[in-house]
């Protein structure tokens, strides 16, 4: 077999979206002809445990740990937090505007860069050098974020004659939450060459989305290419569940201040004031953390009597929820990425089977997969009208979707692993 090192940040038992890709990958990348090596933190800060992915990983897999530094113990500390989980991007479940929250943040953007892991780095380097002189690999894949993993590759890549492909699960520099790191303009700079540097010296950069390849390809990327996130099909393959009673409509995942858009409240709240049964029928779910800007939202608009809120679940009880849901609910960023913006939870949301109403710009890439699949209603957000008249579609069953089985089926993992073998191959034909 072929031999392949992946080296990220997240890794079960840790939970959690950033899990999913490679552990989705290395499940069935032994089909193709790849043994894959697998190199991790043994402490990481991950949002939460997930026990049930330990299944996933196959016998041939290697684990390679080593320990990390973070700051997050002083982090938690000057936030009066000792004992909560960091999460990602910036998602507070309480109002906190304060000077420490501020300063934190300033801290974080300017003096880690290009995150906190960035103390992993050197040792990393170090480690895996003898590691790969002692057991060669074909290939070695990095994927981000946390970018600190890239700068790993980047810096095996100066002292080894490896091939390399970089993986990039969400922008760097466009990701939607970086304006507010308050950056100076040292540090920007700095966080804008280091992601030029891993872009032009990876043999192949890989992204999750179709908008996010031509910005890599702008910023300099020479060989880059799409592979998305998806489905697993055995995820899928257990007993039936009971669809809800109620017009149930589901958040799945971290509920950011970004996707918090006003017009979904504002629809809601007039289709319960218009529609007596709509209101006796409506339960919107939320199964995660949810920031206190959308809490907020509920609120002001009467909706909390309608509002059930589930903390963090395995991924099979994730799973559970997207099939019982009368709908499922995707809101993109209000941020200037957000045409590129395609998250794995979309791919089980198409695998459910359940409508999907999501909220974002048409012409972006969830709205390009959502025409080909026919599986959901796009509506811009700033469209009342349009976020009325969808939801009522599908609560009264008027909404005309026919799901296309075929073109949905080209997200499956399977599927996927079978095109990053592809890619792999042909790096090293071309060697």
């Amino acid at each position: 077999m072929k031999r392949i090192l992946i080296i990220t940040y997240y890794w079960p038992p840790s939970g959690g979206a950033g899990v999913q890709r490679w552990l989705k990958f290395v499940k069935y990348l032994p089909e193709f002809g790849w043994q894959p090596i697998v190199y991790t933190p043994s402490n990481p800060e991950s949002p939460a445990d997930d026990e049930s992915l330990l299944k996933d990983i196959p016998e041939e897999t290697i684990v390679l740990k080593q320990p990390i530094w973070e700051p997050y113990y002083w982090y938690r500390q000057l936030l009066g937090q000792k004992d909560k989980k960091i999460g990602s991007g910036f998602v507070s479940e309480k109002k906190d505007s304060g000077l420490v929250q501020r300063l934190s943040v300033w801290i974080r953007g300017n003096l880690f860069i290009p995150d906190a892991r960035r103390f992993w780095i050197a040792p990393s380097v170090k480690y895996l050098t003898q590691y790969l002189e002692e057991n060669p690999v074909d290939v070695v894949v990095t994927t981000g974020p946390p970018h600190s993993m890239h700068l790993i590759g980047l810096g095996l890549k100066k002292r080894l004659p490896i091939k390399w492909i970089a993986d990039f699960r969400d922008p760097w520099t466009n990701i939607d939450f970086y304006k507010e790191l308050m950056l100076t303009d040292r540090a920007d700079r700095k966080h804008h060459s280091l992601e030029r540097e891993v872009l032009t010296t990876a043999d192949h950069v890989i992204t999750i989305g179709y908008t996010m390849t031509e910005e890599m390809k702008a910023l300099g990327a020479a060989d880059v290419e799409t592979i998305t996130n998806g489905f697993d099909e055995e995820d899928f393959a257990t007993e039936a569940v009971e669809l809800d009673t109620n017009f149930s409509i589901a958040h799945i995942g971290t509920f950011t201040p970004s996707r918090n858009h006003p017009n979904l409240w504002r629809a809601l709240a007039q289709l319960c004031a218009e529609h007596p049964d709509f209101e006796r029928d409506l339960k919107f779910r939320t199964v995660g953390v949810v920031d206190h800007t959308v809490k907020t939202s509920i609120a002001e608009n009467g909706l909390v009597k309608c509002w059930e809120a589930i903390d963090y679940v395995p991924h099979s009880e994730v799973l559970r929820y997207q099939r019982c849901s009368k709908v499922l609910l995707v809101s993109i960023n209000d941020s200037p990425n957000a045409k590129g913006i395609l998250p794995g939870k979309f791919f089980e949301y198409l695998a459910s089977g359940r409508p999907i109403l999501a909220i974002g710009p048409k012409d972006s890439d969830i709205g390009r997969v959502l025409d080909d699949t026919k599986a959901g209603i796009i509506v811009e957000p700033s469209d009342l009208s349009g976020m009325k008249n969808a939801i009522w579609q599908l609560y009264s069953g008027t909404a005309n979707l026919n799901a296309n089985a075929s073109s949905i089926m080209r997200f499956s993992r399977r599927g996927l692993t079978n095109s990053l073998s592809v890619i792999a191959m042909k790096m090293l034909r071309s060697s």
